[in-house]
């Protein structure tokens, strides 16, 4: 019975508040609006969505299409986390003016920094399309006729439904294509940088402390919307003004306490909470290992070099973080997996289920859906552990070989599409590697070869070895590799690749590199690859179909749908949690554990000297708590990848935070949800607000926003939410 509660509590009406759970905006009216009364919101689900009057959901764009932001001024001024703008932040920083390293604001809009290829895109409506996209299909039995009508349906839908010519009509599918939603939206293309802090508060702590709390980073930055005269989108022209939004966001000065409502607005990427437990189970005790195992081998390798190398740390900072964000990231999934028993609930679960496709006689529709979960998925576990090691150890983490790789695939266009398209692929390849063999170190790369190599040998599937791999010693094959092959440098690789496409195939294949790369990529596409697809797809289909079973069989409960980066809801409390036995966290941290943690010239916890001085004088201005700063927060929010950015909201509208990462122990929210040990991660607000007024003195900023005290004088009714 303690499974199966726990199983209700994600997917049956109750009359207390629920936790968990990513939801469509536009459909929060009931339960949803119930539940987050109960957690002690304030306004009404039409002041978060409205179609016809100014509503949050007007103030929460996606920004840059993998983030979120929101506009906190009646000036077009949006915020987003120092991550989500870093591309930006970088490719305006030089020698002379480095803006990672001193930040940047500006002070005057003139000076705001305008941006190539930037975009933040607004919702201006949802609404359910589904009848009209599986319009034809109800007598299609064939699954690929199925499928094209129904892009045909959307492609016609997307071009018909009414929007303004400035508009863009976009269809996405929910409940694995049980439901499809339309989004009418707007993009804006002229965004400026605005201000940013330096990278030792915007990234503090660093990889150390990534997916960890307590955290003390100052994850934000900030741009500007501009638009046409007419207040719609326009690519960049001096002529440009500042967009005037339907809505921003008001900001409360109030903090937070345990036990707080919060709402987190935003653009989650993928989550997969339905999977069977028989799934689960192979992440949790094959997936996950054998990929934490590879990335764990490559980092050591490569921490190594650069704890002796000054240069190599500087030329690997950035594919060390890379590696080590999903590295963390599993282990701190599989630990959550194991700790919330996630599969013996989905068990449960599973069991519930059987006992309502027997009570609503319909065995012949869903009697069979788990014994075929389990079928298949026992099926492609030889073959999903092969793809890992592939991608892991070829794609991703040796660069000789995901070069060789590339090659690979450049000699699969020839021989698929000819001369000419081979030649514009090489052309396209060889300047794209010019940057990447700038941070290319061949030495670190020959001892990270030399340990994934020995692990694809040794513990990946004999089946699925090239003869090449059987019995090898991987130290030896890694000096022939590199002592010989043409792919260690640019020059190198550039004479390698002259000459007409006989000639440079010729090369290739006469190179040990590419032959190892050709060797193992042989194998994957036609013994691994092929089936893999073949099993996966008859997963998707019983995917589909036990999401429909769902819905169907839970008519009066509400399942929310997998995030695909569309806007959804969030909401929770402000909440610490106990990680493992007689650990508990507080919820708040405060600016003197960004002291605590201080080394001085350290990559991760240096911190510029300014702030050592306001901390000292203890110069907090208006934004302090009983003489302390606040600098993040923690809620039970459901976050994933997408929601960087996110606007964390009190009960009544107001903005109290900045959402831009999890806890390690709650990373499988991802696949299970469980109130408990799952928490988001926020900056303060008043953090941000300390950073852009006390150190960079940004009050031309300050002076734009609406700065509140929502706990110390009653509301007005909602009346902010209707300016514009």
């Amino acid at each position: 019975m303690k499974f199966l509660k726990l199983f209700l509590l994600l997917f049956v009406i109750q009359t207390q508040a629920q936790q968990g759970g990513m939801w469509i905006p536009s459909l929060l009216k009931g339960m949803n609006e119930t539940e987050m009364k109960n957690l002690g919101m304030k306004m009404s689900v039409k002041e978060i969505y409205d179609v016809n009057n100014s509503s949050i959901k007007d103030a929460v764009p996606h920004f840059n299409g993998g983030c979120t932001s929101e506009v906190i001024s009646p000036k077009g001024l949006i915020l987003t986390n120092h991550h989500c703008g870093y591309s930006q932040i970088q490719s305006h920083s030089t020698v002379k003016n480095n803006y990672l390293a001193d930040g940047f604001w500006a002070y005057k809009m003139e000076d705001e920094l305008p941006n190539d290829n930037l975009t933040v895109t607004f919702i201006v409506k949802i609404e359910d399309v589904t009848t009209s996209v599986l319009n034809g299909t109800a007598s299609l039995t064939n699954e690929a006729d199925k499928q094209k009508k129904i892009q045909e349906n959307i492609s016609s839908l997307s071009n018909s439904l009414p929007k303004e010519n400035w508009q863009e009509n976009k269809i996405r599918t929910f409940f694995e294509g049980n439901q499809y939603m339309l989004f009418v939206t707007e993009t804006f293309t002229d965004v400026r940088l605005v201000g940013a802090p330096p990278t030792s508060i915007g990234k503090f702590g660093s990889d150390t402390d990534n997916w960890v709390w307590p955290r003390h980073t100052g994850d934000f930055s900030l741009f500007r919307i501009y638009a046409d005269k007419n207040n719609r989108p326009a690519k960049y022209s001096k002529d440009n003004v500042p967009y005037t939004p339907k809505h921003f966001l008001p900001i409360s000065l109030d903090g937070v306490a345990e036990d707080d409502f919060t709402l987190v607005f935003g653009y989650p990427g993928k989550t997969n909470e339905y999977l069977p437990a028989v799934a689960i189970e192979q992440i949790v005790n094959e997936l996950n290992p054998a990929k934490i195992e590879i990335r764990d081998r490559a980092l050591k390798v490569a921490d190594g070099f650069m704890r002796k190398d000054n240069a190599i740390k500087i030329q690997y900072a950035s594919k060390y973080a890379s590696i080590a964000n999903y590295w963390k990231k599993w282990i701190g999934e599989t630990q959550g997996l194991k700790k919330s028993n996630a599969v013996a609930v989905k068990r449960e679960a599973e069991k519930a289920f059987q006992e309502k496709v027997v009570k609503a006689g319909k065995q012949k529709e869903y009697g069979t859906l788990l014994a075929d979960f389990e079928k298949n998925y026992t099926e492609i576990a030889p073959y999903a552990v092969a793809k890992e090691y592939f991608a892991e150890t070829v794609q991703r983490n040796t660069e000789m070989l995901s070069t060789g790789f590339k090659l690979y695939q450049l000699e699969q266009v020839y021989n698929s599409r000819g001369e000419q398209a081979f030649n514009d692929r090489k052309a396209n390849l060889v300047t794209s590697l010019a940057d990447f063999y700038k941070n290319f170190n061949a030495s670190v790369d020959e001892k990270v070869f030399e340990q994934l190599i020995d692990l694809y040998a040794t513990k990946s599937s004999k089946q699925f070895l090239p003869k090449g791999l059987v019995n090898v010693n991987a130290k030896n094959l890694a000096s022939e590799v590199y002592g010989k092959s043409k792919l260690k440098d640019y020059e190198s690789l550039k004479k390698l690749l002259s000459g007409d496409a006989k000639t440079v195939i010729a090369n290739l294949n006469a190179d040990p590199a590419f032959i190892l790369v050709k060797e193992l990529s042989d194998k994957y596409t036609k013994e691994i690859a092929p089936k893999y697809d073949e099993i996966n797809m008859n997963i998707t289909a019983l995917q589909r179909t036990y999401m429909k079973a769902q819905l169907e069989l839970n008519s009066d409960s509400r399942i929310f749908p997998d995030a695909n980066s569309t806007l959804r809801v969030t909401y929770g409390k402000v909440k610490g949690y106990e990680p493992k036995d007689a650990t508990f966290y507080q919820p708040v941290t405060y600016l003197e554990g960004v002291m605590e943690k201080y080394v001085p010239g350290d990559y991760e916890f240096d911190i510029p000297a300014k702030l050592v001085d306001l901390y000292n004088k203890k110069d907090y201005g208006p934004y302090s708590e009983n003489g302390k700063m606040p600098v993040n927060f923690i809620g039970t929010n459901h976050t994933t990848g997408g929601n960087s950015g996110s606007p964390a909201i009190d009960a009544h509208g107001n903005l109290i935070g900045l959402n831009f990462d999890r806890v390690w122990e709650g990373t499988m929210s991802d696949i299970y949800y469980d109130p408990s040990i799952c928490r988001n991660i926020m900056v303060d607000i008043r953090y941000v607000l300390f950073i852009m007024d006390k150190y960079a003195g940004a009050q031309n900023l300050i002076s734009e926003l609406k700065l509140v005290h929502p706990k110390q004088t009653k509301p007005l009714k909602k009346k902010v939410l209707r300016k514009k």
